[in-house]
Protein backbone atom coordinates (compact mmCIF):
# COMPACT_ATOMS: atom_id res chain seq x y z
CA UNK A 1 0.00 0.00 0.00
CA UNK A 2 1.28 3.49 -0.85
CA UNK A 3 2.21 5.84 1.96
CA UNK A 4 0.35 8.90 3.10
CA UNK A 5 1.08 12.26 1.42
CA UNK A 6 3.63 13.14 4.12
CA UNK A 7 5.62 9.96 3.35
CA UNK A 8 5.87 10.54 -0.36
CA UNK A 9 8.89 11.92 -2.16
CA UNK A 10 8.37 15.63 -2.84
CA UNK A 11 9.24 14.96 -6.47
CA UNK A 12 12.55 16.74 -6.29
CA UNK A 13 11.37 20.11 -4.98
CA UNK A 14 13.90 19.73 -2.21
CA UNK A 15 11.87 21.28 0.58
CA UNK A 16 9.93 18.14 1.50
CA UNK A 17 6.67 20.10 1.57
CA UNK A 18 4.11 19.27 -1.04
CA UNK A 19 1.31 21.53 -2.21
CA UNK A 20 -2.25 20.22 -1.83
CA UNK A 21 -2.38 19.62 -5.61
CA UNK A 22 0.83 17.58 -5.43
CA UNK A 23 -0.64 15.59 -2.51
CA UNK A 24 -3.80 15.06 -4.57
CA UNK A 25 -1.88 13.29 -7.36
CA UNK A 26 0.86 11.74 -5.19
CA UNK A 27 -1.44 8.87 -4.28
CA UNK A 28 -0.90 7.51 -7.79
CA UNK A 29 2.89 7.61 -7.33
CA UNK A 30 2.82 4.05 -6.06
CA UNK A 31 6.59 3.68 -5.57
CA UNK A 32 6.99 7.21 -4.13
CA UNK A 33 9.71 8.31 -6.57
CA UNK A 34 8.02 11.54 -7.69
CA UNK A 35 7.01 10.13 -11.09
CA UNK A 36 3.67 8.55 -12.01
CA UNK A 37 3.70 6.08 -14.91
CA UNK A 38 0.52 4.76 -16.55
CA UNK A 39 0.76 1.41 -14.76
CA UNK A 40 0.88 3.27 -11.43
CA UNK A 41 -2.21 5.25 -12.41
CA UNK A 42 -3.90 1.91 -13.20
CA UNK A 43 -2.82 0.48 -9.83
CA UNK A 44 -4.09 3.58 -8.05
CA UNK A 45 -7.50 3.36 -9.69
CA UNK A 46 -7.80 -0.30 -8.74
CA UNK A 47 -6.72 0.49 -5.16
CA UNK A 48 -9.62 2.94 -4.73
CA UNK A 49 -12.19 0.52 -6.09
CA UNK A 50 -12.52 1.67 -9.69
CA UNK A 51 -13.65 -0.95 -12.16
CA UNK A 52 -11.34 -2.50 -14.71
CA UNK A 53 -12.68 -0.34 -17.58
CA UNK A 54 -12.07 2.97 -15.80
CA UNK A 55 -8.73 1.70 -14.52
CA UNK A 56 -7.62 0.93 -18.09
CA UNK A 57 -8.98 4.08 -19.75
CA UNK A 58 -7.99 6.49 -16.96
CA UNK A 59 -4.22 6.18 -17.44
CA UNK A 60 -4.51 6.71 -21.20
CA UNK A 61 -6.21 10.06 -20.75
CA UNK A 62 -4.59 11.18 -17.49
CA UNK A 63 -1.00 10.31 -18.37
CA UNK A 64 -1.56 11.28 -22.01
CA UNK A 65 -2.80 14.73 -20.99
CA UNK A 66 -0.62 15.47 -17.94
CA UNK A 67 2.60 13.67 -18.86
CA UNK A 68 3.67 16.08 -21.61
CA UNK A 69 2.68 19.12 -19.53
CA UNK A 70 4.69 18.07 -16.48
CA UNK A 71 7.79 16.72 -18.20
CA UNK A 72 11.17 17.94 -17.04
CA UNK A 73 13.11 17.91 -20.33
CA UNK A 74 12.41 18.96 -23.88
CA UNK A 75 12.12 15.44 -25.26
CA UNK A 76 8.77 13.81 -24.46
CA UNK A 77 8.75 10.27 -23.12
CA UNK A 78 6.64 7.63 -24.90
CA UNK A 79 5.73 6.35 -21.40
CA UNK A 80 3.94 9.64 -20.55
CA UNK A 81 5.25 9.95 -16.99
CA UNK A 82 3.64 12.59 -14.78
CA UNK A 83 6.10 14.49 -12.61
CA UNK A 84 4.50 15.25 -9.25
CA UNK A 85 6.68 18.30 -8.63
CA UNK A 86 5.41 19.90 -11.87
CA UNK A 87 1.73 18.97 -11.56
CA UNK A 88 0.66 22.62 -11.36
CA UNK A 89 1.64 22.87 -15.05
CA UNK A 90 -1.16 20.41 -15.79
CA UNK A 91 -3.86 22.48 -14.10
CA UNK A 92 -6.62 23.09 -16.64
CA UNK A 93 -9.07 25.92 -17.00
CA UNK A 94 -12.83 25.71 -16.41
CA UNK A 95 -12.25 24.48 -12.86
CA UNK A 96 -13.52 25.64 -9.47
CA UNK A 97 -10.46 27.73 -8.64
CA UNK A 98 -10.05 25.81 -5.37
CA UNK A 99 -6.41 25.32 -6.38
CA UNK A 100 -4.45 28.41 -7.37
CA UNK A 101 -1.91 28.44 -10.22
CA UNK A 102 0.79 26.97 -7.92
CA UNK A 103 -1.46 24.18 -6.64
CA UNK A 104 -2.22 25.72 -3.25
CA UNK A 105 -5.69 25.28 -1.76
CA UNK A 106 -7.96 28.34 -1.81
CA UNK A 107 -10.55 27.91 1.01
CA UNK A 108 -12.80 30.76 -0.18
CA UNK A 109 -13.18 29.16 -3.63
CA UNK A 110 -13.93 25.82 -2.00
CA UNK A 111 -16.69 27.34 0.14
CA UNK A 112 -18.04 29.13 -2.93
CA UNK A 113 -18.81 25.74 -4.51
CA UNK A 114 -21.41 25.07 -1.82
CA UNK A 115 -22.65 28.63 -1.45
CA UNK A 116 -23.49 28.75 -5.16
CA UNK A 117 -24.47 25.19 -6.00
CA UNK A 118 -25.55 23.20 -2.91
CA UNK A 119 -29.32 23.83 -3.09
CA UNK A 120 -30.59 20.52 -1.69
CA UNK A 121 -28.14 20.11 1.19
CA UNK A 122 -25.67 22.83 2.26
CA UNK A 123 -22.95 20.22 2.83
CA UNK A 124 -23.24 18.11 -0.32
CA UNK A 125 -23.90 18.20 -4.05
CA UNK A 126 -26.41 16.19 -6.06
CA UNK A 127 -25.62 15.00 -9.56
CA UNK A 128 -27.66 17.89 -11.02
CA UNK A 129 -25.91 20.43 -8.77
CA UNK A 130 -22.56 19.04 -9.83
CA UNK A 131 -23.47 19.53 -13.49
CA UNK A 132 -24.65 23.07 -12.69
CA UNK A 133 -21.27 23.80 -11.07
CA UNK A 134 -19.34 22.36 -14.01
CA UNK A 135 -21.33 24.50 -16.47
CA UNK A 136 -20.94 27.64 -14.32
CA UNK A 137 -17.14 27.21 -14.27
CA UNK A 138 -16.71 26.87 -18.02
CA UNK A 139 -14.29 29.32 -19.58
CA UNK A 140 -15.29 30.37 -23.12
CA UNK A 141 -13.93 28.04 -25.83
CA UNK A 142 -11.90 26.03 -23.29
CA UNK A 143 -13.09 22.70 -24.67
CA UNK A 144 -10.26 20.66 -23.13
CA UNK A 145 -10.98 22.23 -19.75
CA UNK A 146 -14.71 21.51 -20.12
CA UNK A 147 -14.03 17.84 -20.85
CA UNK A 148 -11.38 17.58 -18.12
CA UNK A 149 -13.65 19.08 -15.48
CA UNK A 150 -16.65 16.98 -16.52
CA UNK A 151 -14.67 13.72 -16.46
CA UNK A 152 -12.96 14.46 -13.14
CA UNK A 153 -16.19 15.36 -11.36
CA UNK A 154 -18.26 12.53 -12.87
CA UNK A 155 -15.63 9.96 -11.86
CA UNK A 156 -15.47 11.42 -8.35
CA UNK A 157 -19.26 11.38 -8.09
CA UNK A 158 -19.55 7.79 -9.33
CA UNK A 159 -16.90 6.57 -6.86
CA UNK A 160 -17.81 8.68 -3.81
CA UNK A 161 -21.53 9.52 -3.76
CA UNK A 162 -23.35 8.36 -0.66
CA UNK A 163 -26.46 6.16 -0.51
CA UNK A 164 -28.66 9.24 -1.03
CA UNK A 165 -26.89 10.23 -4.25
CA UNK A 166 -25.02 13.10 -2.57
CA UNK A 167 -21.35 13.97 -2.90
CA UNK A 168 -20.48 15.13 0.63
CA UNK A 169 -18.54 18.32 1.31
CA UNK A 170 -16.01 16.48 3.48
CA UNK A 171 -15.29 14.11 0.58
CA UNK A 172 -14.63 17.01 -1.78
CA UNK A 173 -12.48 18.70 0.86
CA UNK A 174 -10.46 15.47 1.22
CA UNK A 175 -10.04 15.42 -2.55
CA UNK A 176 -8.55 18.90 -2.47
CA UNK A 177 -6.29 18.33 0.53
CA UNK A 178 -4.87 15.13 -0.94
CA UNK A 179 -6.18 12.65 1.63
CA UNK A 180 -9.23 11.22 -0.16
CA UNK A 181 -7.58 8.51 -2.24
CA UNK A 182 -5.52 7.28 0.72
CA UNK A 183 -8.72 7.00 2.79
CA UNK A 184 -10.48 5.17 -0.04
CA UNK A 185 -7.60 2.70 -0.36
CA UNK A 186 -7.69 2.04 3.39
CA UNK A 187 -11.45 1.45 3.26
CA UNK A 188 -11.06 -0.94 0.32
CA UNK A 189 -8.31 -2.87 2.11
CA UNK A 190 -10.39 -3.02 5.29
CA UNK A 191 -13.49 -4.30 3.47
CA UNK A 192 -11.41 -6.98 1.71
CA UNK A 193 -10.07 -8.19 5.07
CA UNK A 194 -13.60 -8.43 6.44
CA UNK A 195 -14.73 -10.41 3.39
Amino acid sequence: MAGSPAEINDGGSGDGEMTPLQKHVAFFDRNKDGVIYPWETFQGFRAIGAGLGLSLVGPVFINGFLGPKTRTGKIPSPLFPIYVKNISRGKHGSDTGAYDAQGRFVPAKFEEIFQKHAHTNPNALTSAELLEMIRANRDPKDYKGWVGAWVEWKVLYSLCKDDNGLLPKETIRALYDGSLFFKMEEEMASSKKKA
